[in-house]
């Protein structure tokens, strides 16, 4: 297994630089990621549950949304394209984004489909941290033709002037056969196109970059992962069914790995030290950082380099939560 050439870490501060001057394209389905807190007082009568005094609760941005917010606070000038509904919550959601810098305008409003929503419920005794206790998730149903058609016009409309894109798939019908070709034709016009699939990479063939994890590398290339060389055959299989120029396999503890068409693979090992406090939301963060990197001109390699140590820093954080382009500047150079 190769691993890189070694590089300081400083020298990648330049590429965090020139975020501020980058712009990227975000195109998938957009989750309202509810948060409500409480303590548990005892057990119900009714049926053997806690039960939770509600204290209070919060929106945060997720799946797409929340790769776009991990964007927008490194620096990058991000338009987000997806659909939420004519509701509360899908207001709130546009709200919470735009707050945090991005561009809204590319996402459809929907009359009757409800903004999708995973709620968790977190709770804990008095003077103790609040842990998660369940989560409730509430799935739009698919979108009409007509939506769809309006996507990829928008993902058209905001790739103008981008270098690169993250096409964010959790499964809820977003990124849909006319949208991805909108990305296909992106790339045609030299941008550099991620895409990041929980359940249908096989779908998104010829595009720039495939980030998939090891169970969806698995999954995705039909070689079963059990060493070293299994996961080279799985990775180079993936490589070629896509049609992609590389493949960037996150692998949790163990780093991750960069395979690219005539290269040999590269292994990163997993950034720091840190004890991982909360993993929700950590591949968007990872997604994000490798597109702001490829926005700002950066190679593959070095993206990869970012990503690592992005995805690092937000798992030290509880719950949905972005890295700013300030905290991986401190991290590069400290």
């Amino acid at each position: 297994m190769r691993r890189p050439a070694e590089v300081t870490l400083a020298a990648l501060a330049p590429v965090v630089r020139r975020l501020g001057e980058a712009e990227a394209v975000v195109a998938g389905d957009l989750v309202a990621d509810e948060y409500v807190y409480g303590e548990t007082e005892r057990i119900s009568r009714e049926a053997p549950v806690l039960i939770v005094r509600y204290e209070r609760s919060e929106l945060r941005a997720g799946a797409a949304a929340n790769a776009a917010a991990n964007l927008a606070a490194l620096g990058v000038r991000v338009r987000l394209v997806g659909v939420v509904g004519e509701d509360a919550v899908g207001a709130a959601l546009l709200e919470v984004l735009e707050g945090a810098g991005v561009d809204v305008s590319g996402v459809l409003r929907l009359a009757g489909r409800p903004t999708e929503v995973k709620t968790r419920i977190l709770a804990g005794g008095r003077s103790t941290r609040r842990q998660q206790m369940l989560r409730v998730d509430r799935a739009p149903p698919p979108l009409p033709a007509a939506a769809e058609r309006a996507l990829a016009r928008e993902v058209a409309r905001a790739g103008r002037g981008a270098r690169a894109a993250l096409a964010s798939d959790y499964g809820s019908g977003t990124l849909a056969p006319p949208v991805v070709e909108a990305l296909r034709k992106l790339r045609a016009r030299g941008a550099s196109v991620c895409v990041d699939s929980r359940y249908q990479l096989a779908s998104f063939a010829g595009l720039t970059t495939a980030k998939p994890n090891e169970p969806e590398l698995e999954a995705v290339s039909g070689v079963r992962l059990d060493g070293p060389a299994s996961f080279d055959r799985a990775a180079r299989a993936l490589l070629r069914k896509l049609g992609c120029e590389e493949v960037l396999v996150t692998r949790g503890r163990l780093g991750m790995s960069l395979y690219a068409k005539g290269e040999p693979p590269v292994h990163l090992r997993a950034h720091g030290e840190r004890e991982a406090v909360d993993v929700t939301g950590a591949g968007d963060t990872v997604g994000a950082a490798f597109t702001a990197a490829r926005a700002a001109g950066a190679s593959a390699l070095d993206a990869a380099r970012l990503a690592n140590v992005a995805g690092a820093l937000v798992v030290a954080k509880p719950g949905t939560a972005t890295v700013s382009g300030a905290e991986l500047l401190r991290e590069l150079e400290g």
